[in-house]
């Protein structure tokens, strides 16, 4: 079913935690918002060693698609040169070697002596100069068919951390009853300005370094980079950040909270207020890639990398645990 991005006239600055949101908001997620520690490790551990392997796999296809390029302009080279050498091996085998001895005994003056011995000279430097040339090119290709063997078991080796991690992930998603959803899809997602990386594609280590634009606490750059591109998108209801305590990533300044209600975090949400939230969720997850998210959970569902959405939690918790008035974003 198509959802609308529910915009409307809505505040460009989150209200902060302890005005609006204070009298409606008794139940504001607090602790592990319903996972259990085991869970919430695992999640975190496997989530990034899959984004750091499936990034690895992509640079590894990368460098295998340049050195296949290499190999092919090596391999050209070596046919354009093949037929020059066995030229020169056709001229060494009709000459012998007296040949040359004799065109320079044929000299009729000092100075044709001298012309003709240049000329030998030049043949032979031209020669030795094709000769090395393959030589080279021939060398060159050994080594690169090796790098693009090298980079082939990279890539391997990748893809089974991926299904490692995928594996190690679906079994924790499976103790609280884990199972494939439809989640929440919307084909046409705005679509969000990618966060910085690193050259090689990497998510670069951050910490809580700046203001939180949503509490009195800190956020990473990228945590800020997304919260601004959420809102840039229209999704500016009550958000909330940092949050002191406890060993996840609230306190790390790498999740928010975004609530399904426009002045902060009721109860369960329903009618415009759940399709505001649903939209929300498939606008994190169409972006994870350009974003840098590890997990999005929303109305009992999560969302991770490695094993797209998946049920999650019970619903006989409170609106926060079963995050039913709330989408939770966490960050790399």
């Amino acid at each position: 079913m198509a959802l609308l991005v529910a915009v409307g006239a809505l505040a460009t600055t989150a209200v902060r935690p302890g005005t609006a949101s204070a009298a409606l908001d008794p139940a504001a997620p607090t602790g592990d918002e319903g996972g259990t520690p085991l869970l919430r490790d695992v999640l975190e551990a496997t989530g990034r060693g899959y984004l750091q392997a499936r990034a690895a796999l992509a640079n590894a296809k990368t460098r295998q698609a340049k050195l296949a390029a290499e190999v092919g302009r090596i391999e050209a080279r070596i046919a354009e040169l093949v037929p020059e050498v066995e030229q020169v091996a056709r001229n060494a085998y009709r000459t012998g070697r007296i040949g040359p001895v004799l065109v320079l005994l044929g000299s009729t003056s000092a100075d044709d002596f001298l012309e003709r011995a240049q000329g030998l000279e030049t043949m032979a430097l031209r020669d030795n100069h094709q000769l090395r040339q393959l030589n080279l090119a021939r060398a060159r290709i050994v080594r690169t068919k090796l790098a693009l063997d090298a980079e082939v078991a990279e890539e391997r080796r990748q893809v089974a951390v991926m299904v490692k991690q995928k594996q190690a992930a679906e079994r924790a998603l499976a103790l609280v009853g884990g199972e494939s959803t439809r989640g929440f899809v919307v084909v046409d997602s705005p679509v969000a300005r990618p966060a910085p990386r690193n050259a090689d594609g990497s998510w670069p280590p951050q910490t809580c370094s700046q203001p939180d634009p949503t509490t009195s606490g800190c956020v990473t750059p990228r945590t800020l980079h997304a919260l601004t591109e959420a809102r840039r998108a229209g999704f500016t209801r009550f958000t909330s950040c940092y949050r002191p305590g406890g060993p996840y990533e609230h306190p790390k300044g790498r999740a928010c909270d975004f609530a399904a209600e426009k002045r902060g975090f009721g109860g369960d949400a329903s009618a415009g207020n759940r399709t505001y939230g649903n939209n929300l969720a498939a606008f994190l997850v169409r972006n994870a890639e350009r974003l840098g998210i590890l997990y999005v959970i929303w109305y009992r569902q999560i969302w991770f990398p490695a094993t797209g959405w998946k049920s999650y939690g019970s619903a006989h918790g409170d609106p926060s645990s079963d995050h039913t008035n709330h989408v939770h974003l966490s960050l790399l």
